[in-house]
């Protein structure tokens, strides 16, 4: 039996995961799903973005989904802090999985075919941040050779997943010697010892960003820190059709989270507009990486493959959410 906890979290988040999880449950017929709670709404509610009860219940069950997380806009609200975030980090989910790929009709360039696996639990969102003096704010950069190896190590998975070609290693070595040295250092170690020396080349981040803009098809598979990770794979999302599509997984020892990348989205939420594709796209990588069934992943990207080659340039106006979820789930 597999089992699911459902986070539907803030704003469209609640319109796109019961789509998704909908899919899972066609593809897995003994799919068990469990209720939990975690957001901005969630904590002004209770106190707490992040609920001991649902830390327990993706402890329990190994496997989640989470919809979206809203922030509160001005100053900072005393205690509160990212859901995700706390998700990432107090679960270990160190590895975050974000694909790039040409879909028909929304991609704006064909033959592009990468994954950007990115440290997720520390580097300049470990959360460390305080005043020096009036007026200088400073903010730890955290880069531990634990988190890196463990990095390299989850990349030959991923390598081997996908037959990678190539791993690219991003980093900016040159100005910051000791945190991305370290990096750049451990991850080589333990990449080479696997036999994949061959493989490795390496990016200074600034110009890993404007390659990705100008030869995305020339890359495989992106290894890096966690706010280089962040800002590429948002860069490299535009050849597959925006932030709207773009799916990920939040992947630890035993435990992990699938998550769309698009956000709470409030000026949509409750319209129909929401798009369920990153969703769905993101329980695919539960399902591949995860779960270890590449066969009913490739049936899911396959579905929603078929349905943007016969309905991508579609505008489905405030029907969309209903539209994509009949149009894909008839696809399965």
């Amino acid at each position: 039996m597999h089992t699911l906890v459902v986070i539907p979290g803030d704003g469209i988040g609640r319109e796109v995961v019961p789509v998704a999880v909908e899919a899972l449950e066609t593809l897995l017929p003994d799919l068990k799903t469990v209720e939990a709670e975690a957001g901005w709404d969630c904590f002004q509610r209770t106190g707490s973005a992040v609920p001991e009860a649902t830390f327990q219940a993706l402890r329990d069950s190994g496997a989640g989904i989470f919809g979206a997380v809203s922030s509160p806009t001005g100053q900072r609200v005393p205690g509160y802090r990212s859901a995700i975030l706390q998700l990432r980090q107090v679960l270990q989910l160190n590895a975050n999985l974000r694909p790039v790929r040409s879909w028909p009709c929304v991609s704006h360039r064909t033959g592009v075919d990468l994954m950007i696996l990115r440290e997720n639990s520390e580097g300049l969102y470990s959360g460390r941040e305080h005043w020096e003096s009036e007026g200088v704010a400073i903010a730890e950069r955290v880069i531990s050779r634990g988190a890196c190896e463990a990095l390299a190590r989850r990349a030959l998975e991923v390598a081997k997943a996908r037959k990678a070609r190539r791993i690219t290693l991003v980093h900016k070595a040159n100005v910051l010697p000791v945190t991305c040295g370290l990096f750049r250092d451990t991850c080589r170690e333990v990449l080479e010892g696997e036999g994949w020396a061959a493989e490795i080349d390496e990016r200074l981040v600034d110009l890993a960003a404007l390659q990705l803009v100008e030869q995305p098809e020339a890359f495989d598979l992106i290894v890096t820190t966690n706010l280089f990770g962040d800002i590429l794979s948002d860069i490299a999302c535009h050849w597959s059709g925006g932030l709207g599509l773009a799916p990920s997984l939040n992947w630890g020892n035993g435990i992990a989270l699938a998550e769309p990348v698009h956000g709470s989205a409030p000026d949509i939420t409750g319209s129909g507009r929401a798009n369920p594709i990153a969703a769905i796209l993101s329980a695919a990588l539960l399902l591949r990486y995860h779960w270890q069934k590449p066969a009913p992943a490739k049936r899911l990207e396959t579905a929603v493959e078929n349905f943007l080659r016969e309905e991508g340039k579609a505008d489905f106006g405030f029907e969309t959410t209903q539209v994509v979820r009949r149009g894909i789930l008839a696809a399965l």
